[in-house]
């Protein structure tokens, strides 16, 4: 097998870096490993959980699919770079007032794919939001309460 590095370029949470990967690297590899933003998590590591959701140039992708050196030249946006040096975001803030998570370890995939979709702006109901999140698998909830978070964050930005 081949193990020779490329050098890669990529920004994440606006913060430029370059990293020697592995061409069989993944993304989440890099991100956890490599630049230490562990609250990307690796679920299934088949793309089926969403846990290791991130943004790739404001576009939801499973870290855990996406190859490190696809990510050369782009901007990756992780949970760290969705919450506020001063607290929590608006919708993190919705998440903890209707009780969204039990465990835990789907929220940052929640967190980022809700964010992509309250980014576009769009009148939200809860089947529209139902059908965002169907790539985000949480075993915990019965989903409900992340539904109510998401449109609760909605309107409290106005949407």
């Amino acid at each position: 097998m081949n193990n020779q590095r490329e050098s890669i370029r990529l920004t994440v949470n606006g913060v430029q870096h370059t990293v020697d990967v592995e061409p069989r690297w993944t993304l989440a590899d890099v991100l956890r490993h490599q630049l230490g933003l562990t609250g990307t998590h690796v679920g299934c590591e088949q793309g089926a959980c969403g846990a290791c959701t991130v943004l790739l140039d404001g576009e939801p992708v499973r870290s855990c699919l996406t190859f490190a050196i696809q990510a050369d030249g782009h901007d990756v946006v992780t949970i760290e770079g969705l919450t506020p040096e001063d607290g929590l975001s608006p919708l993190q803030m919705a998440f903890q007032r209707h009780h969204a998570l039990q465990c835990g370890f789907c929220t940052p995939g929640m967190v980022v794919t809700a964010t992509a979709l309250l980014q576009q702006q769009k009148p939200l109901t809860e089947d529209s939001v139902r059908e965002a999140l169907s790539g985000n698998i949480c075993r915990c909830t019965g989903y409900q309460f992340i539904v109510d978070a998401v449109l609760d964050a909605a309107d409290t930005s106005g949407q």
